[in-house]
C-alpha cells in the first residue's frame, strides 16, 4: 500500500459472565467490547521507533532480526509489545512481504484520565491487538481478518505470559458482544513450540476455540459501575486454579454452577426472556462468591456487593465483571427508569458510573 500513515482504534473490554470457568475446555464466557480505546498510529520513517505513551517511553528504537523484534529499552513493560510486533513481523516474513521502516505511537484512554487508575478494561490485550492490526494493515493489500489478528495476538500473549483465556484479546479483535470459549493456553503453548512455522500453527485446527456474536435484548439496559480500586487478575486466577488441586470437588461444583448460569443467560438473551437472564446473572454472581470463599480469596469486595444489591433492589441483577477483587461491576436493568435510578443510587454510595456501551469494530482511518 502506498499510504504514508494510518491510525486505528481498538476497543477495550468488559467481561459479562463465565469468568474463571472459561479457563477450562468448552466453557463459555460472555464478553463485550466497549467504547473506550487504544489508538495506534503508524508512519513511514527512516528509523524504526516506537512510542508507548502510557509508560512515558518515547521513540525507542526497535529492530527485527532472526525472527525476533527487539525494542531498545531496559523497561520490562515493553515485553508484551515486543512479542506482538514479533508475531506480526514473522507473519509478514513467512508470506514474503517485505518489512518497511516505520515509527509507531501507542496511546490509551482505557484507564482513568485523572488518577491513572485502571478500570479493568483490558489495556494490554487491546494494545497487542492494536499493534498487530496496525502493522498488518500497513503492509497488506486487504484488511486482516479479526480471526487472524486474534490468533496472532493470542500466540503473542501466551508466548509473553504463558497463560490466560484470550477472552480480552477476542473482545478487542472481534468487537461487539461475544460468546467465547478459550483455545486453552496449554494447548496453544505446546503447539507453538511444536510448530515449525507460524503459518502451520495459524492453519491448524484450534479445537477448543469458538466464538459467536450475540445481540442483547432491546429492552435490556446495561449499567457499569467502577468501585475505585483496581484488581490483580493474575493472582486471583492462580488462587482459584489452586482450588482445582486442593479441593477438586468444590472446583467442579463451581464449574457446574457457572455453566448453568451462563446457559440461563444465553437462553434469556436468545428468547428475549429478561427474568431468565437475570436469574443467570444472579446464579453466576453466587457461583463466583462461593468459589472465592472456597479459595480463601475475596472476589466480591464490599463495594461490589453494594453495587449488586442496589441493582437487585431496583429490579435488575448485577455481578462483578472480570476476575473481581475490585474493578467494575456490571448491572442488567429492565427499564431505562430503573437504570437511571440505579446510577443515582450508586453515586450516593461512592460507586462511579462509567458511560460505557458495547462497541462494534468497524472504523479505522487511513491517510
Amino acid at each position: 500500500m502506498s499510504n504514508t500513515s494510518l491510525e486505528i482504534q481498538v476497543p477495550g473490554k468488559l467481561m459479562i459472565a463465565g469468568e474463571f470457568a472459561v479457563l477450562e475446555p468448552y466453557h463459555n464466557l460472555l464478553a463485550m467490547a466497549v467504547n473506550r480505546f487504544v489508538y495506534v498510529k503508524i508512519e513511514a520513517s527512516p528509523l524504526n521507533q516506537i512510542t508507548l505513551e502510557k509508560f512515558q517511553l518515547e521513540k525507542l528504537p526497535w529492530q527485527f532480526n532472526e525472527n525476533k523484534v527487539s525494542i531498545e529499552s531496559t523497561d520490562n513493560r515493553v515485553n508484551f509489545v515486543q512479542e506482538a510486533m514479533t508475531m506480526a513481523c514473522i507473519y509478514l516474513k513467512e508470506n514474503n512481504i517485505g518489512l518497511r521502516h516505520f515509527q509507531m505511537h501507542v496511546r490509551s484512554d482505557l484507564d482513568d484520565k485523572v488518577s491513572g487508575k485502571k478500570f479493568g478494561l483490558g489495556s494490554s490485550a487491546a494494545v497487542v491487538v492494536g499493534v498487530i492490526t496496525a502493522i498488518l494493515k500497513w503492509h497488506l493489500e486487504e484488511d486482516p481478518s479479526p480471526e487472524l489478528v486474534f490468533k496472532l495476538a493470542s500466540i503473542s500473549h501466551v508466548a509473553a505470559q504463558g497463560n490466560g483465556s484470550g477472552a480480552d484479546v477476542a473482545a478487542s479483535a472481534y468487537g461487539g458482544i461475544i460468546q467465547y470459549s478459550s483455545f486453552q493456553a496449554e494447548w496453544l503453548r505446546e503447539n507453538y513450540i511444536r510448530s515449525l512455522t507460524l503459518m502451520e500453527l495459524l492453519e491448524a485446527e484450534w479445537k477448543y476455540f469458538s466464538i459467536n456474536p450475540i445481540k442483547l435484548p432491546k429492552d435490556l439496559h446495561l449499567c457499569i459501575g467502577w468501585t475505585g480500586s483496581p484488581a490483580s487478575t493474575g493472582s486471583l486466577v492462580e488462587q482459584i486454579r489452586g482450588l482445582k488441586k486442593t479441593n477438586p470437588d468444590k472446583y467442579q461444583r463451581f464449574l457446574q454452577c457457572s455453566e448453568e448460569a451462563v446457559d440461563n443467560i444465553l437462553k434469556g438473551i436468545h428468547n428475549n426472556n429478561l427474568p431468565q437472564l437475570f436469574k443467570g446473572i444472579k446464579q453466576n454472581r453466587a457461583a463466583l462468591v462461593s468459589v472465592g470463599k472456597d479459595a480463601n480469596t475475596e472476589l466480591e469486595t464490599t463495594m461490589i456487593t453494594k453495587l449488586c444489591n442496589l441493582a437487585e433492589e431496583h429490579g435488575g441483577a448485577a455481578k462483578q465483571s472480570g476476575a473481581g477483587g475490585g474493578d467494575c461491576g456490571i448491572a442488567f436493568m429492565p427499564t431505562e427508569d430503573s437504570a437511571e435510578q440505579l446510577v443515582e443510587a450508586w453515586k450516593n454510595e461512592g460507586i462511579i458510573p462509567l458511560t460505557l456501551q458495547p462497541y462494534s469494530n468497524k472504523s479505522s482511518k487511513i491517510e
